[in-house]
């Protein structure tokens, strides 16, 4: 299996990271792009070094790298998430402005009918933003923001976290034990 992640600068890398460590522990495939500003969020937001969270990714791609195999229709991979998605990254896939290797391979994900995920992480939505989701949502994009739940009765940060790594991997139909299934 597959896995496309890229993480936007956005605030709520955590949820990036926590994805790619389960991923790492679950031995799938991840092909990881970093943004050049989700770079300066996890240096204020964590304390993970760049090599660290290069190090939970089975392959690592420079946001510039229009090259890379993932930019291409003929790379095969189960889904694409995007873990924060910023709302210039939401905006950009909306409008088919594909400048990034981000970009491109989501442009690439939803050309060739694959699951894309969007945690689109901003508050509050204006209509423009709205609309984008709304326009991507049509076109079969899991518009899926980091919301918490509280029914599971979380205590730390960490197992709100857990929660929504849990429900992207059920996006993605992995096995997993982060969540149980309601009613259990």
């Amino acid at each position: 299996m597959n896995i496309v992640i890229a993480i936007t600068g956005a605030t709520g890398t955590c949820f990036g990271i926590r994805l790619l460590e389960v991923m790492k522990e679950l031995k799938i495939n991840t092909h990881l792009i970093i943004s050049k500003w989700a770079q300066k969020t996890i240096e204020l937001e964590t304390s993970y070094s760049l090599d660290d969270i290069y190090g939970l990714a089975t392959h690592y791609y420079d946001e510039d790298n229009q090259a890379a195999a993932i930019a291409s229709g003929s790379f095969k991979h189960q889904g694409m998430v995007i873990i924060p998605c910023s709302m210039k990254t939401l905006g950009s896939i909306a409008n088919g402005i594909a400048d990034n290797l981000i970009h491109r391979s989501a442009d690439v994900t939803l050309k060739e009918q694959r699951k894309l995920i969007l945690a689109v992480r901003e508050t509050p939505l204006t209509a423009i933003q709205l609309e984008n989701m709304l326009k991507l949502s049509r076109l079969g994009v899991v518009i899926m923001p980091p919301v918490p739940a509280f029914y599971h009765k979380p205590q730390t940060i960490s197992e709100i976290v857990d929660h929504f790594v849990g429900r992207i991997l059920d996006q993605l139909n992995v096995e997993h034990k982060l969540t149980k299934p309601w009613g259990s």
